[in-house]
């Protein structure tokens, strides 16, 4: 496995922390941001060998400068893992649009200001690999994640444009969609709205009850993944999309089925507008 410089948002928890711990274990060089500077002392004592950075991905205006004095202390970055994001859970009815906006300034346009930080650098070396961590949610839909899976939608459309925009400059771009996995997703790192409506008890407080009580119990692990994730960026030909974890595969291919059955289904009507 040839060593790389890797830069890694959102490094100090969850799968950021876990792909930063192995890429430390297997010999990279590896740049880990951070929000606070307890969370970069944390880390530091945590990955001695990880040089830890202050960036707060929605301070958009210092992303560039960030990056740059990165770059200029540690060398050319290899492979960007856009990890840093949060989960949002809420029926839309009882959730204020305040809570969508912020969900989507981190896990959409803080991930695509990253990315761009690197474009012009990955363009002009002819090389890199960025890996946006989206989600099976990114790919399907489950009641009283809306906002959540709004901006996975959006950050694999997003990613799937800029795969082949930086295609001409032998850049790879993959989305890395998880399923369940044990980390603080569902637990510390997840904004949950109060409910106010009783309507929704019905649907809603189950798959609440369901999610809370799995939490930390997940069948994914988080070392694998990051395993996963070192031999993702050692190929020359990777996926657009990588799922992660049987329930990523079970629900996405579900989808697909279903959404073919739509299509053909309602064949004729799409047909008909042509003319």
């Amino acid at each position: 496995m040839s060593k790389k410089t890797f830069f890694i948002t959102g490094a100090n928890s969850g799968f950021g922390l876990a792909i930063a711990t192995a890429a430390v274990a297997a010999g990279h060089r590896v740049i880990g941001t951070v929000r606070s500077e307890a969370s970069r002392a944390a880390l530091a004592a945590a990955l001695p060998a990880l040089r830890p950075v202050l960036c707060d991905v929605t301070e958009f205006d210092r992303i560039a400068d960030v990056v740059g004095q990165a770059e200029d202390a540690h060398g050319p970055v290899d492979v960007l893992i856009n990890n840093a994001g949060y989960g949002h859970e809420g029926v839309l009815e009882e959730s204020p649009i305040e809570e969508m906006r912020r969900q989507f300034e981190v896990n959409v346009f803080g991930a695509v200001a990253v990315a761009k930080a690197f474009l012009p650098r990955f363009r002009a070396r002819r090389k890199g690999f960025i890996v946006n961590v989206t989600s099976m949610g990114g790919m399907i839909t489950m009641p009283g994640i809306g906002y959540y899976c709004g901006s996975k939608f959006a950050l694999q459309g997003i990613s799937e444009v800029m795969r082949s925009e930086m295609a001409p400059f032998d850049v790879h771009v993959t989305t890395l969609c998880p399923g369940s996995f044990r980390t603080d997703w569902a637990g510390r790192s997840m904004v949950r709205t109060e409910r106010t409506i009783a309507d929704y008890d019905g649907l809603f407080d189950p798959i609440r009850q369901a999610r809370q009580a799995v939490s930390g119990k997940q069948l994914g692990d988080p070392a694998k993944l990051a395993a996963a994730v070192l031999a993702l960026v050692e190929s020359d030909t990777p996926p657009p999309q990588l799922l992660l974890g049987s329930d990523a595969l079970k629900h996405v291919t579900g989808r697909i089925a279903r959404l073919s059955q739509e299509i053909e289904a309602w064949k004729p009507v799409t047909l008909s507008t042509d003319g």
